[in-house]
């Protein structure tokens, strides 16, 4: 049951070709000539078997063309009885070579692949390459060279396109995957199974768009946790809504959103075509990144100064070697060298002072990686140079760059670079954008890491009240809030805001001023006005009564006299901020099509569209989060010591945003928010105006359904009596649990963990230990028990730590209807119910996520589990494929 759902399509044992008559190849179509030529140039090992869908005779001759996978390339309206032969003869898997299906076509094709348990790849795809196992089964051109790097791409002219550029530059690949439009198995689904190919150390994607954000981001969370992940995503213009009624949906675009995606799910992004070659470049060598530290090497000034430019335009970091290194490789270089920034060899560098000089950038830890340049010089043999450097690469444990600037008097360099492995680029620009790539993925897996709580542990909010507020606002058939609505709003979830006030003619507005104090602003009410100060709504610091008169009259009859349509039900009357320092702030919410609610922070104010100084970020938010969203914006340098004004609290700026995120979280009927301006100072912050949006929810089968990442599932934390006094917490696995869970296994007696693992080890590997700690809550769950023990001290004293003991798991299945489980316990814990605990707690988890049944492998010798597994009324029954196992089922 290891075995991934989509091995029988992309490692078949055996294969069955449909495309037409064998022998009348002109009766085929060109893609039919195509693969059939390419599958057999390939070399798979396995048996092809050719069939025609007329083919004459009875099943039973059939049953004996049974095939993992079937290829067909037809004409579009022979595919559905291909497709149901394929069916017959019990293919698990399917590949439908073609383009121009419609969608009413591909809709026949995948009900047909459902009936008969089929993974279908295509309609409209152009098929798939993995050269270690020698499959081509495509039409993008020859079988690639054998590589760690895969390519998935929405496009078949790129992936030829790429293919042909690989083939130059010594690049190989363990998969190439060519999608399109209608696909059943889709981007989501590759990418799952990529995350499980130990052939392939890391990922690029072309991709034109998605149809399930959730489960895009889950599969792509789960590959980038171990292996690096670059994404190229055509159509980058904006989506700002014209009709959007907030300044943030009116200047956040799908494409900022769509990056914040991608950085949650440890992704890198690159904007080019050349980018994402040069990405290719870099992760197809063995190098990982650990750092955004570059140190250039060059023989030259001016090419070294292109590349600090380049690098201080990224916002990566020149690397300096420390003073120990720099002292102990000055005197191996040319007298004329200088290693202060840049490592200029001068002219006269030759072969050896290049690898003196990456040998020690190799061995200083404050660099993280190495880019060489070389400019073409008189009586210095630019091959020479590249042999030593080759020769240097085998003790460089971090990523190195190479720029071998010229053409013709390098491009024997060239070839043996790239023969070794080692990325190089024709300029220096080149190799620091691939070097960026490379610094972005260490960066993103930080964000990978955060899986925060749903509700921050601050103060509870008032669910019940903003439910009400936002049930009757939609009562009343409206979608935009009054600013006293929004205000309660906020108010519900304790974000500090004005004292506003609502005046209805201009005596209440003359009393009301009066009881809170001068100076204040006035401000229209009308839910059909989305920017006051376009119709002249807003006046600041009025002082005294006869000014809120006169102020209030003219308001009223301007914006009649402006927006007749306009409904106004009064002016709002607040008291001035009083923040000498403040700085003006905004936090909004958009929500985007198709990742759902989206967090938006920058510089507030009047001219917030022309100022356009925004980040944005996904909810859930933590603090770590919410700090790395403040600092993405130009406005956070104005929140220190600023001309005369003392720092800002940027606590406050912290405690609002998870306030904001609280909100997203719990109310899926938010569409649209701006809290503008958000004044902040040294003493905090103070929501001055805020606008809402709402509308009716689509129902939701589950919490939080609305969000593209799911958040802590904390809900499912309990506490739990010991039988021998004393309790342990049951709750969900996290991701800073992976020391715990090393000491875990550790502790386990070799039987223990031949019983859970089926193999000795000792203990998990870096990449095993993501596995099990980073999971993506929407398709797996880890429940881990934790006890607290108490250790006396010297003096007297008692420490508390916690230890692991007991974990329990499941994986959704591809059916999302059933699961497979894993259960292990302490050895020292065993005998205290403490399995059977997990195990029940694990299926409520299941049966609360909508799955039915569930189900895993028990080993034969493994009594005591097989034991538990009947009292709590699973059907054991002999597992077929292994008899060392027992399968152990049960209906949730």
């Amino acid at each position: 049951m290891d075995k991934h759902y989509l091995t029988p399509l992309f490692s078949p044992n055996s294969i069955v070709v449909f495309v037409g008559k064998a022998d009348e190849p002109d009766s085929q179509t060109h893609y039919g000539r195509a693969v059939s030529a390419l599958i057999r140039e390939s070399g798979f090992a396995g048996p092809v078997t050719f069939l025609d869908v007329g083919m004459t005779g009875t099943l039973g001759e059939l049953a004996h063309s049974r095939a993992d996978l079937a290829v067909i390339a037809l004409p579009d309206d022979e595919l559905p009885s291909a497709l149901e032969v394929a069916g017959r003869i019990q293919c698990q898997a399917a590949l439908i070579i073609s383009t121009g299906v419609d969608q009413a076509h591909a809709k026949e094709l995948h009900a047909i692949a459902r009936k008969h348990g089929i993974q279908l790849l295509g309609p409209n795809c152009l098929g798939y390459q993995r050269p270690r196992l020698n499959i081509n089964v495509s039409v993008v051109g020859p079988l690639a060279q054998q590589g760690p790097l895969a390519l998935v791409s929405q496009s078949g002219a790129l992936t030829a396109s790429i293919l042909d550029w690989a083939d130059k530059n010594a690049v190989g690949f363990s998969t190439v995957v060519s999608l399109g439009p209608n696909t059943a198995v889709d981007l989501a689904q590759t990418l799952d199974f990529l995350a499980t190919d130990p052939a392939t150390h890391s990922i690029v994607i072309y991709m034109e768009g998605i149809t399930n954000a959730r489960r895009f981001l889950s599969a792509l969370r789960a590959a980038a946790i171990t292996k690096p992940v670059v994404v190229l995503k055509a159509g980058r213009k904006s989506a700002a809504s014209q009709a959007a009624l907030t300044h943030s949906g009116n200047i956040i675009g799908s494409d900022e959103v769509f990056d914040a995606a991608l950085r949650r799910a440890g992704a890198v992004r690159v904007k080019s075509f050349a980018q994402l070659f040069s990405a290719a470049k870099c992760l197809a060598s063995r190098y990982r990144p650990v750092g955004s530290r570059l140190a250039i090497v060059t023989n030259g000034g001016g090419p070294g100064v292109l590349a600090v430019d380049w690098l201080t335009e990224l916002g990566l970091v020149l690397a300096r070697l420390s003073p120990d290194t720099s002292a102990a490789l000055a005197p191996q270089l040319p007298r004329l060298a200088t290693i202060a920034n840049l490592l200029d060899l001068s002219e006269e560098a030759g072969p050896q002072h290049y690898r003196a000089a990456a040998a020690a950038c190799a061995a200083d830890s404050e660099v993280d990686g190495i880019l060489v340049i070389y400019s073409p010089k008189l009586g210095v043999d630019p091959t020479a140079v590249a042999q030593e450097l080759v020769l240097a690469s085998a003790n460089i444990g971090k990523p190195l760059l190479t720029c071998w600037m010229g053409d013709q008097k390098v491009a024997e360099a060239r070839e043996i670079i790239n023969g070794a492995g080692i990325a190089t680029f024709r300029s220096p620009e080149a190799a620091v954008d691939a070097f960026s790539n490379i610094a972005s993925f260490y960066q993103n897996q930080q964000l990978l890491q955060q899986t925060p709580p749903p509700l921050s542990q601050l103060a509870k909010p008032d669910l019940a009240g903003a439910h009400i507020l936002i049930e009757s606002v939609l009562a009343e058939r409206r979608k935009v809030l009054t600013e006293m609505e929004s205000k309660a709003l906020l108010a519900a979830f304790h974000i500090p805001i004005t004292q506003t006030i609502l005046a209805h003619n201009a005596n209440e507005a003359m009393l009301i001023a009066s009881q809170i104090g001068y100076p204040v602003a006035l401000k229209i009410d009308s839910p059909d006005i989305a920017h006051k100060s376009d119709v002249q709504g807003v006046v600041l610091n009025v002082l005294n009564a006869t000014s809120v008169r006169d102020i209030y009259n003219d308001m009223i009859a301007t914006v009649r006299r402006l927006r007749p349509d306009a409904r106004i039900n009064g002016v709002t009357i607040q008291k001035m901020s009083g923040k000498k320092h403040g700085r003006e702030l905004y936090i909004g919410v958009v929500t985007d099509q198709p990742f759902g609610p989206v967090i938006t922070f920058g510089a507030g104010g009047t001219m917030i569209e022309l100022i356009n100084d925004r980040a944005v970020e996904l909810p859930p938010l933590n603090q770590f989060l919410s700090q790395r969203l403040i600092q993405r914006v130009r406005s956070a340098e104005t929140l220190g010591e600023w001309r005369g004004a003392p720092a800002v609290r940027s606590e406050a700026i912290e405690h609002v945003l998870l306030r904001v995120s609280e909100m997203v979280c719990a109310l899926p009927q938010l569409r649209e928010m701006d809290i503008n301006p958000l004044i902040v100072d040294e003493t905090g912050a103070l929501a001055v105006d805020a606008r809402v949006v709402i509308d009716n929810a689509q129902p939701l089968l589950h919490s939080y359904d609305h969000l593209s990442i799911l958040p802590y599932p904390s809900s499912y934390t309990q506490e739990w009596p010991m039988r021998g006094g004393g309790q342990y917490t049951l709750r969900p696995i996290q991701p800073d649990d992976a020391e715990m869970l090393q000491a875990f296994v550790r502790r386990l007696s070799d039987r223990s963990r031949y019983y859970r693992f089926v193999s000795s080890l000792r203990e998990l590997s870096v990449p095993m230990l993501a596995r099990y700690t980073l999971i993506d809550y929407d398709r797996e769950m880890a429940l881990v028990a934790v006890y607290k023990e108490r250790t006396a001290t010297g003096d007297g004293e008692f420490t508390e730590t916690e230890r692991m003991i007991g974990v329990s798991r499941y994986i959704a299945n591809p059916d999302l209807t059933s699961c497979e489980f894993s259960l292990v316990v302490d050895d020292d814990f065993s005998g205290q119910g403490l399995g059977s605990r997990l195990m029940l707690s694990i299926m409520e988890v299941a049966r609360h996520k909508g799955l039915s049944e569930i189900d895993g492998l028990v080993l034969v010798k493994n009594a005591n589990m097989l034991k538990l597994m009947k009292n709590l009324g699973f059907q054991v029954q002999t597992y077929a494929e292994d008899p060392d196992f027992k399968l152990c089922s049960k209906t949730l």
